[in-house]
């Protein structure tokens, strides 16, 4: 029985987003009737981190920002990785990631950003949700997805004719460009058959 090896191509991609802003709008109401209520906005653009990233931590991801100006306000957020996988420096909306972290287990987090008085702890703003995207590299190699892919064939058969089909899988995104490519290969016996690339 011929022998089929998984053949892969390896493309790195930069892991950049195109800087798309998100903007939300909240209102604030003072407790005193008599002022008009206030536009506040949170700025921030989109917030991305590429997996594996092999430098020493913490990471950079991204910067909140509010429009509120106020000397005692303070960052803070909040969600199942805040304060633990993520991290945000209180006076500069600064996030930072304090764990490398893998697309394939988790390709986003969504975390809600908040600004208080820090004297009171009292709200500034509306909280306001955001998410934290997961870039792939091409850090996964293709698997077949079983041990052994069984085929027969009658004798005098007509070239062309199917033998068996064979399936691998890659874990990288399969919208990143050749991350997810699988391309297979028989590498003995291949003056009688040939595989194409569907497998």
């Amino acid at each position: 029985m011929s022998h089929l090896i998984l053949l892969f191509s390896l493309f790195l991609a930069p892991a950049f987003a195109e800087g798309g802003s998100q903007k939300s709008t909240q209102n604030l109401c003072s407790n005193d009737v008599s002022h008009k209520r206030q536009k506040r906005d949170w700025i921030w653009n989109q917030m991305h981190i590429k997996e594996e990233i092999d430098t020493p931590l913490p990471h950079h991801v991204g910067k909140i920002t509010s429009s509120v100006r106020n000397n005692n306000a303070k960052y803070i957020i909040e969600g199942e990785y805040a304060n633990t996988i993520f991290k945000v420096e209180e006076t500069s909306g600064d996030v930072y990631a304090f764990e490398r972290l893998d697309r394939e287990k988790k390709a986003e987090y969504e975390l809600t950003a908040l600004i208080i008085d820090r004297t009171n702890n009292r709200s500034l703003e509306r909280p306001s949700k955001f998410i934290i995207k997961v870039y792939d590299i091409n850090d996964n190699a293709p698997v077949f997805v079983q041990k052994v892919f069984n085929g027969s064939v009658p004798e005098m058969s007509p070239v062309g004719t199917s033998v068996t089909k064979v399936t691998a899988v890659d874990a990288d995104d399969p919208t990143v460009s050749g991350h997810a490519t699988v391309t297979y290969q028989v590498t003995e016996g291949g003056e009688y058959f040939s595989i194409d690339d569907s497998g």
